[in-house]
């Protein structure tokens, strides 16, 4: 990559941005007021009136709308002729434009925005450098979102300086798909549509067809960059229902930074357990639901050697995800045919959002991913008259890590290192609380010494009660409730320890 032209009306993170791209020795070209902020971080910048040999013109209506502009974005740098033709026109490659358009439908949902205002924020020059850039995206990267400025400097720091084909391709996608929504609110609002301030579109490219959904006769396609986070290594295509569980494993393992293995089953966790030896950790997360996790999902968060994957061979499992399978492993695992092995190639982004379907419409929110600790660090949301211990601490740290990944209403019995007893997905919370002291009973689990974790608060103090008889002796909960009192007070004369975390972990 030679040179860049940036050129935004959104700021956000634009020096930061740029200073990556000169570390990479990138000319930087700009506009207006793009130059401006440039200049006045220290950052070098070739104006456009001096790319071009033009000014600015028109109170800045035209001035990337030449051919040293368009040229540079469209040759093709594989055709001779092209390349013949720019150097005799003294045309430059530009190989990346960072472009995000004037904000049409901010102005126009400003109240008393005449016709005229209008329509000096319809963008020109902007769609007409992204579209150039996307049409010619097999040698020129197109920027048109801040948050995709980390993932291009990434890029180029593994790829000597350049972009790949695959991002390329992407963010041509992307860019296609701005440029379209812009116009059709333009176009709106001049045929007298309400335009409104915000509004939410989704395109993405198909991955596959996978051969039916959550039951035989639904039909279903995998769309996005699932293959971006993933590698699969081994066994039989991905089923709809591999895809959503893999996406649950993932998204709890991430919870851990200690070597952790679990096991989940339809999205709910069966057993989680962490040690320093995996082997250990598998022990301990398969004892807490020896039969369950037939058929289910096993997500590693280190590398998987020969010992381990002769322990979880033992029973029938769909997937098995980690970060690497050393070569032994590997070789042993795919003996199963129908076993799929995946290989987790980074986290999910942070900032993933969830989106849900519903009668006419859409949900979108932000993922749960938000610390229960930015309301105060475990001691200071103690509640009960007697402090948690350190071991009930970390237990309570470990089970609100698990319990928010597990369908409401939740329960989790927990150790420090690993699930004693879990109840998912029942509608009354002690119902709950009961299957998982069943559970705990069925694999010859003591829950003596436990701290129960709950997703949501006790509506009624007999919840506590129950698991103060269950064997738990400390608890971890939101708080909340009207009747909070009567379950701190059960909480005080069962000696049970209580944090309250403020913050609640739904999941429907």
């Amino acid at each position: 990559m030679q040179r860049a032209l940036l050129s935004v009306s959104n700021k956000t993170g634009l020096i930061e941005f740029a200073r990556g791209l000169l570390a990479h020795h990138v000319e930087l070209i700009s506009t207006g007021g793009t130059a401006k902020a440039l200049k006045n971080a220290g950052i070098a910048v070739l104006e456009i009136s001096d790319f071009t040999g033009l000014p600015e013109m028109m109170e800045g209506r035209v001035k990337t709308l030449h051919p040293k502009v368009h040229g540079g974005l469209l040759y093709r740098r594989d055709q001779p002729t092209h390349c013949a033709e720019a150097e005799a026109h003294g045309i430059l490659p530009i190989d990346l434009v960072c472009v995000n358009l004037y904000p049409f439908v901010e102005t126009i949902a400003q109240k008393g925005t005449t016709l005229e205002q209008a329509i000096e924020q319809i963008d020109i020059g902007g769609p007409s450098m992204i579209r150039s850039a996307a049409k010619n995206h097999a040698s020129v990267t197109v920027v048109v979102d801040p948050e995709d400025y980390p993932r291009i400097l990434e890029a180029m720091a593994n790829n000597n300086g350049s972009t790949t084909p695959e991002l390329r391709a992407r963010l041509a996608t992307k860019a296609f798909s701005t440029t379209a929504s812009y116009d059709h609110a333009i176009s709106s609002y001049l045929d007298g549509e309400v335009v409104p301030a915000t509004s939410f579109s989704l395109k993405l490219p198909q991955v596959c067809r996978l051969r039916y959904g959550e039951n035989p006769h639904q039909e279903a396609e995998l769309y996005g960059h699932f293959f971006d986070y993933f590698e699969k290594l081994h066994g039989k295509e991905l089923s709809f229902n591999n895809i959503l569980d893999i996406t649950a494993a993932t998204h709890l393992i991430a919870e851990f930074d200690k070597p952790t293995i679990a096991i989940l089953k339809h999205t709910n966790p069966c057993g989680v357990a962490s040690d320093p030896d995996l082997c250990t950790a598998w022990e301990k997360a398969f004892a807490t639901d020896r039969s369950a996790p037939f058929g289910g999902i096993i997500i590693v968060n280190r590398p998987i050697d020969e010992k381990l994957a002769h322990a979880i061979s033992e029973i029938f499992s769909e997937v098995i995800i980690a970060p690497e399978f050393h070569v032994e492993a590997r070789s042993l695992l795919q003996k199963k045919k129908n076993l799929r092995l995946m290989r987790l190639l980074q986290k999910a982004p942070p900032t993933e959002r969830n989106l849900r379907s519903v009668i006419g419409g859409i949900l979108l929110q932000d993922a749960d991913i938000d610390s229960w600790n930015k309301v105060g660090t475990m001691e200071q949301r103690v509640v009960s008259e007697r402090p948690p211990t350190r071991d009930e601490l970390e237990a309570m740290e470990f089970g609100w890590k698990v319990v928010k990944h597990v369908k409401s209403n939740a329960i989790v019995y927990a150790g420090r290192d690993r699930t004693l007893g879990i109840g998912a997905g029942q509608m009354s919370r002690v119902d709950a609380s009961r299957i998982a002291v069943w559970k705990a009973a069925e694999a010859g689990l003591s829950l003596k010494g436990s701290v129960v974790c709950s997703d949501a608060f006790f509506p009624f103090a007999d919840g506590l009660v129950a698991a103060a008889e269950a064997g738990a002796t400390a608890a971890i909960q939101p708080g909340g409730s009207i009747r909070d009192p009567e379950v701190i007070a059960a909480a005080n004369e069962h000696r049970i320890a209580m944090v309250l975390t403020g913050m609640r972990h739904f999941r429907h």
